[in-house]
């Protein structure tokens, strides 16, 4: 009641003061509320896929797939392919029962997981630790093997199963084959690291990774 009678009396003069001050307010919050739109827009606008890691992990883990799929057959029927003395007849026996379907699944795992996931945990140890000197390396070959390995074991594991319809025999998956497929990675991890060990973190995949 007070605040309107003094509203009454000073009659125009106070609606003058106070569309003053609101236009002043609002030249003043104007700025700020643009800078938070165009701050919103360019954090929403730097977000780009990493469609050339992502491409480079698939065809690093289709290659890798299709070796391991002719080693896999090389061993089983050693003894016969060994005793053919025409290669066209080794390579097609070796080729043709090739499960493109797998290599398929690996292939896009390297694309839609393993290309996009490094990259980002890449990214994120480089913020953490942007010096380039041995404790940052060795900091980071241990948070690879610790972290990032099992990571990458877990989640290959689990998306093969899941493309196979075999969710329900992951937890065996795991059991047997995670402790090896892990060792195996570290192992030939090391000799990737010594050979580019300050390129290896750049985010770029211009190494080979585990």
């Amino acid at each position: 009641m007070g605040s309107m009678g003094v509203g009454g009396w000073m009659g125009p003069f106070h609606d003058n003061i106070h569309g003053r001050r609101d236009k002043k307010r609002n030249k003043e919050t104007r700025p700020s509320s643009s800078r938070d739109s165009a701050g919103g827009a360019s954090t929403a606008a730097s977000y780009r896929f990493p469609l050339r890691q992502a491409a480079t992990a698939a065809s690093l883990a289709l290659t890798g797939d299709t070796i391991a799929q002719l080693r896999q057959r090389w061993v089983r029927n050693k003894d016969t392919l060994s005793r053919s003395e025409d290669f066209k007849d080794t390579a097609s026996s070796l080729l043709c029962e090739h499960d493109w379907i797998r290599s398929l699944r690996m292939a896009s795992y390297g694309f839609l997981l393993y290309g996009p996931g490094s990259y980002a945990w890449y990214q994120f140890l480089d913020h953490c630790m942007p010096k380039q000197n041995v404790q940052n390396l060795m900091m980071k070959v241990l948070l690879n093997q610790v972290v990032l390995g099992p990571a990458v074991i877990a989640v290959v594991f689990a998306w093969n199963n899941l493309w196979q319809g075999k969710l329900a025999e992951l937890p065996n998956k795991y059991k047997k084959d995670a402790l090896p497929t892990l060792c195996t990675g570290s192992s030939l991890f090391k000799p990737a690291l010594l050979s580019c060990p300050w390129d290896l973190f750049s985010g770029t995949l211009s190494c080979p990774r585990p």
